[in-house]
């Protein structure tokens, strides 16, 4: 049985029960009849439903949202934001997918030409996280529909009311049965399902942990996997950036969904010219946060996620302070009844801290000083994570040297880092491999299909399968 509850005041919402053995069979077996014919359904219809689902969430935006508030903690306003960018993703594929699904042709010279084909292979299984309920399973399941595959949701625990309510939105749209299926599973499924021949390829979002236990399950059954496995992003001041934009996106990327966010920045890396500088304005903005009821629009920050989550960041600080680091102000719980936490800033890390090859998926910065961009950039590669970075200078030789050298799937400039349907989202090193959204994001799970022809021979009018 799964347990929803609200971390805002740590009142149980409801219960989910766990599918058995018999269920799961059931919902593979949906999945595969619902494949047999999606494949062959038009493009234009699969786009159809793709507007019609965009509807769907425009249209229960607040019941949407307040879902998520209650069941993980995001402000309100995230909330909303959530569900509209998810709509805009649903929308963009259906505008812009078509496009990405002509057939390109290779010229061979006299021996004729080649044509790749995007063609879908059958059920995808995506195990997502919570921290953004509603998006992340999107970025999955809105390139998948229109890839003519099916999808399967096994999502986290602590929201399957989110859950539940994104199957309801796409069958209330008229998608078919099985075409989208929410498994109310425990991790210690996973294996079998990828195992099972009718699931042809997975995708996770979580930890390290998660992806290396999907990874070597997805091997020993030859199944391509993609995996966005979080990180700890650099965040690099040079003296001439804005300093008041690159404190206040410091500060968002912080407070963000109260911290837990795979590519807001983590480690802030500034210049030593500007250093006090930037402590001192930084320190102001990150005390000034407030924090409290979710549901309150003068509320910056909510709760983490859970009580557990909150101790694991409480956790990691003593840990840090263990090894040396100095906590200069917040990490401490609020006299407020949920999991709570306030914001705060270490400084002085040493280079050997645990901290430094972990992910502090809570409002807690970490601040270090560089005495040039290359000692900012081996800074920001000297950890075994590469998903996102961001660098803040007005000097283009900067802009470049960074874009070059810093070891991520993603560099920003001049802004907070942020996902979007229309580019590539996904990183390197022990952040994960393979690429979500954009074109990349809905080819990783299609069949690249060559197609050989002589020269002179009749190709037109070969189309997308």
């Amino acid at each position: 049985m799964f347990k929803s509850v609200n971390p805002a005041t740590g009142q149980q919402i409801a219960t989910y029960p766990r599918l058995g053995a018999d269920e799961i069979e059931a919902k593979l077996a949906r999945a595969a009849q619902a494949y047999a014919a999606w494949r062959l359904t038009p493009l234009s219809e699969r786009v159809a439903l793709l507007e019609r689902i965009a509807d769907q969430y425009d249209a229960n935006k607040d019941r949407l949202a307040r879902m998520a508030t209650a069941e993980m903690g995001k402000t309100l306003a995230s909330a909303v934001a959530e569900v509209e960018k998810c709509a805009a993703a649903f929308r963009h594929y259906a505008t812009h997918g078509p496009a990405m699904l002509e057939p390109q042709r290779f010229p061979l010279g006299d021996a004729g030409s080649a044509e790749v084909r995007f063609c879908p292979q059958g059920p995808v299984l995506a195990i997502m996280p919570w921290n953004f309920p509603y998006w992340q399973a999107v970025r999955f399941l809105a390139p998948t529909i229109l890839a003519g595959n099916v999808a399967l949701l096994k999502h986290a625990s602590i929201v399957q009311g989110v859950a539940g309510l994104m199957e309801e939105m796409a069958l209330a749209a008229g998608a078919p049965e099985g075409l989208f299926q929410n498994l109310a599973i425990g991790s210690d499924a996973v294996a079998d399902l990828i195992a099972d021949p009718r699931v042809v390829a997975v995708t996770l979002t979580g930890s390290e942990g998660a992806g290396i236990a999907v990874a070597e399950a997805a091997g020993r059954n030859l199944k391509k996997v993609v995996l966005e496995l979080g990180g700890s992003d650099p965040f690099i001041v040079m003296p001439s950036a804005d300093l008041d934009k690159a404190v206040k996106a410091a500060v968002q990327g912080r407070i963000q969904n109260s911290g837990q966010s795979c590519i807001c920045a983590k480690r802030m890396i500034v210049h030593t010219d500007i250093y006090d500088a930037f402590l001192d304005r930084f320190t102001a903005a990150m005390r000034a946060v407030k924090v409290g009821n979710p549901l309150d629009p003068e509320v910056a920050m909510g709760p983490l996620s859970s009580f557990e989550q909150r101790d694991t960041v409480l956790g990691q600080i003593e840990e840090a302070k263990r090894q040396g680091a100095t906590l200069l102000f917040g990490g401490e719980r609020p006299d407020l009844p949920g999991a709570y936490l306030t914001p705060g800033i270490l400084t002085n890390v040493p280079p050997d801290s645990p901290l430094m090859a972990e992910e502090i998926f809570g409002p807690i910065a970490m601040l270090f000083r560089a005495t040039d961009l290359d000692d900012a950039i081996t800074l920001a590669n000297a950890i075994p994570f590469g998903l996102g970075s961001s660098v803040w200078t007005t000097d283009r030789q900067e802009v470049e040297h960074s874009a070059r050298n810093i070891e991520a799937g993603m560099v920003a400039v001049n802004q907070m880092l942020a996902s979007s349907p229309q580019a590539p989202f996904g990183g390197i090193k022990r952040s994960g491999h393979g690429r979500e959204l954009g074109p990349f994001g809905l080819h990783e799970f299609m069949n690249l299909k060559t197609v050989f022809q002589v020269k002179g021979a009749d190709g037109e009018g070969a189309g997308v399968e």
